[in-house]
């Protein structure tokens, strides 16, 4: 049975949650391999919207097993705050597994991503202020602490004294801010071993068992491929691998287990913090895709910078990929619209570049070429079948299947669970 790999095609927030709900029902683990509480997912159970932000969306299905794999990036905090309030509302949180080699955001994490943020000024990145760089640098940098750390006191505390030697100076001499005590900092990280130490695993073993097994592996990514560390719009991107690489390495998953590669997009395109984005809209247009489209963050509550769909960007993330199947979300929002610009390729300074140009200061300056597309004013919200749509959305869809050099297999005409219309399995 297949290990599926989901990941954000543009710059995230494409609705990733929905499509592994989509596929719960029939999977048997779903494990999130990269990023932190810095983006969340929003799922739709019934009448019940649930805001997930560290937690794989797996944990909302019975039967599922949820995974934090070693790419991730943890918040304990978060982490026990989400978990408590979905037990308060009725879901069972018992089965999730935490793996032992994921790392930890502490509070010197925390106090470094927000005071550096303000500290650039104009050249901000956009961070959501939570950690997660300043946790991935040590990580690559040899002075990470890990989840198993928490359970021998004694290497936890050499760690802690470790990180803390260079950056209470950067704090101090630098940031003018007060030092952070090892004591302290210890103290906050062991009140949680305990809650802890039954969810850790070796969750490596585990995975590759139960792909052994025959058993449906999900790869949740967090964030997108044009936000990935490598591939994406650097240096306004995440400090992880939001790609499907990004699945083996975040999972300890060999890649020759993964099977499909579906990739989430918007029937448009939005992006959260700074950095280029060709398609932006900054006139009422772009007031109202916000507003229909609901575009603020889940865990932020930022507004969405919105644009229109990017075909370039779309074929980019398919080659990066190896996407394999596409979900489109939000195709409902462009209702009531006479015509749908779309882009088809990028001038730059004159020059046509029909792929996403390599050179970032050409991408930075790259006005979108359009092609523009009849629109609808049928409600598509409970369309089931491709044929259900209007014959200008199918028009829409396809024009954009045959750009993005990959099929369409799902398309998203709503925020309910069902709201769906599947052209093609997914499992």
């Amino acid at each position: 049975m297949p290990g599926i790999v989901i990941v954000g095609v543009q710059w995230g927030d494409e609705g990733k949650g929905k499509a592994t709900d989509l596929l719960a029902d029939r999977t048997d683990w779903v494990v999130k391999f990269n990023g932190g509480n810095n983006a969340g997912h929003t799922v739709v159970v019934g009448d019940e919207k649930y805001a997930l932000h560290l937690l794989p969306s797996g944990i909302l299905t019975p039967g599922v097993t949820p995974v934090i794999g070693n790419g991730v990036v943890i918040d304990l905090e978060v982490l026990f705050s989400e978990l408590e309030a979905l037990s308060a509302r009725g879901v069972d949180v018992s089965k999730l597994k935490v793996s032992a080699n994921a790392h930890i955001i502490t509070q010197y994490h925390r106090t470094l991503d927000k005071v550096t943020e303000r500290f650039l000024g104009k050249r901000q990145i956009g961070t959501t202020g939570r950690g997660i760089g300043p946790s991935y640098a040590d990580k690559i940098n040899r002075v990470g602490i890990r989840v198993q750390d928490l359970f021998d006191e004694g290497i936890l505390r050499q760690k802690i004294e470790g990180a803390l030697d260079q950056k209470n100076h950067l704090l101090v001499k630098v940031f003018n801010r007060r030092a952070i005590s090892c004591d302290e900092v210890l103290e906050d990280l062991l009140s949680y071993a305990d809650r802890l130490r039954p969810m850790v695993d070796d969750t490596a073993l585990l995975l590759d068992k139960a792909l052994d097994a025959g058993d449906v592996v999900v790869f949740e990514g967090g964030q997108a491929t044009m936000l990935d560390i490598d591939h994406g719009t650097y240096p306004f991107v995440t400090s992880s691998s939001a790609t499907a690489g990004g699945a083996a390495t975040g999972s300890g998953v060999g890649p020759g287990r993964l099977d499909r590669i579906v990739g989430i997009v918007k029937a448009y395109t939005t992006r959260v913090g700074a950095g280029p984005f060709p398609t932006e809209l900054f006139d009422e247009s772009g007031d109202w895709l916000r507003s229909r489209g609901f575009e603020f963050g889940t865990t932020t509550g930022r507004p969405r910078r919105v644009g229109w769909y990017d075909a370039p960007v779309t074929r980019y993330a398919t080659r990066i990929n190896g996407i394999t199947d596409l979900v489109m979300t939000k195709l409902d929002i462009l209702t009531g619209l006479e015509q749908i610009p779309v882009c088809v390729a990028y001038d730059v300074g004159g020059q046509r570049f029909d792929e996403v140009p390599v050179n970032q200061t050409d991408f930075h300056h790259a006005t979108p070429i359009y092609e523009y597309f009849p629109g609808w004013s049928e409600d598509i919200s409970r369309a089931r079948e491709f044929s259900d749509l209007p014959q200008t959305a199918q028009d829409y869809v396809l024009a954009l299947e045959k750009m993005s050099g990959t099929r369409i297999s799902v398309i998203g005409v709503g925020a309910a669970r069902d709201a769906v219309i599947v052209r093609h399995d997914l499992v």
